[in-house]
């Protein structure tokens, strides 16, 4: 029997008894866990999972596309991640510092070095911003899978990256202890994504008054978006184009771009977006550039992300367009 094969069928039989010391064959290295000491590992089927899948298909392709430059291709990450050198360039291109760590690290030691400097400077980033780290040096160095997902959904949602992270992802992990020389194994579930709105708490940890509007004051939403939908009407309305629902009509990005060229008073040329956007880039493409064009207006960067407008997440459109009410509701 392979390892591989070894561990599957571990897994397997940890969900059949739950918490009750193993009566399966187990694996060699388990047997080397000291008192106390726990191995968590993927359940085979959680791997198996579309949506989990899909979340790591979404990673690949956003490291790699990060990473063009390195010329790192990235094809899995327990083999390609687990020993800080794409985890290091990733940082690095993410947030612009340059890390002080050896180049190439063959030796274990070297590796867990490495990863330990590269994870201290991820962990310094995130800490602040209410993340939960749910990741290690030991963790990451053994190839878990659930370390490494967690480590890059938060990074990717840290520094909103251009990608849709599927929401809802939950896998089950295998847990090895060992209690008083007996191995005991136990099944326990691990949410890897939520919803976008509620990763994106984790990035601004203090709630705006959105979200005590949405939870707490539902009666007065509908002033809010009155409101809202009166001013941007008011200049949308030169154009001969009118808003009644404000969730999906500012998705695909081109109400905003026009918005923004009449309250700054320019011509915002049609090579700039898409006029008639299809696919889900597109949009994200267009909303981006109204940022823009916002920025460029001396506005704050919006805390909303493109990918949420296009979402018809109302909680982000809102922040968006109330942004614009506040420093241009005077104007005619």
């Amino acid at each position: 029997i392979s390892p591989v094969s070894d561990l599957h069928e571990e897994g397997k039989n940890a969900i059949n008894a739950p918490l009750l010391p193993s009566a399966t064959e187990i694996h060699p290295e388990d047997t080397l866990l000291e008192e106390n000491a726990e191995r968590i590992m993927l359940d085979p089927t959680s791997r198996e999972n579309p949506k989990f899948k899909d979340l790591v298909k979404v990673l690949i392709d956003w490291i790699n596309s990060e990473l063009e430059e390195e010329r790192i291709i990235v094809k899995d990450l327990e083999e390609d991640c687990y020993d800080g050198q794409v985890l290091q360039k990733l940082f690095e291109k993410l947030s612009g510092r340059k890390l002080n760590v050896a180049e190439v690290t063959q030796s274990e030691i070297g590796q867990k070095q490495k990863l330990q400097t590269v994870l201290e400077a991820v962990n310094n980033t995130l800490r602040p911003h209410g993340w939960t780290l749910e990741w290690s040096v030991d963790s990451i160095h053994s190839k878990n899978l659930v370390a490494i997902v967690y480590l890059l959904v938060a990074l990717a949602m840290h520094f909103q990256a251009p990608i849709r992270l599927p929401e809802h992802v939950t896998v089950q992990v295998v847990v090895v202890k060992k209690r008083e020389g007996i191995l005991q194994t136990a099944v326990v579930a691990k949410e890897l994504t939520s919803t976008t709105d509620r990763m994106m708490l984790g990035r601004f940890a203090e709630r705006d008054a959105f979200d005590t509007l949405l939870d707490h004051a539902p009666d007065k939403l509908n002033v809010v978006k009155t409101s809202l939908i009166t001013f941007v009407n008011k200049h949308l309305n030169k154009l001969n184009l009118e808003v009644t629902e404000l969730e999906s009509q500012f998705a695909d990005g081109v109400y905003l771009i026009l918005l923004m060229g009449l309250l700054e008073d320019y011509f915002v040329p049609l090579y700039n977006f898409f006029l008639t956007p299809e696919s889900f880039e597109q949009k994200v493409h267009n909303v981006a550039f109204a940022f823009e064009l916002m920025q460029d207006g001396g506005l704050k960067k919006p805390k909303a992300r493109p990918e949420d407008v296009v979402n018809l997440n109302l909680k982000s459109t809102l922040r968006v367009l109330y942004n614009l009410f506040t420093n241009y509701k005077n104007s005619d």
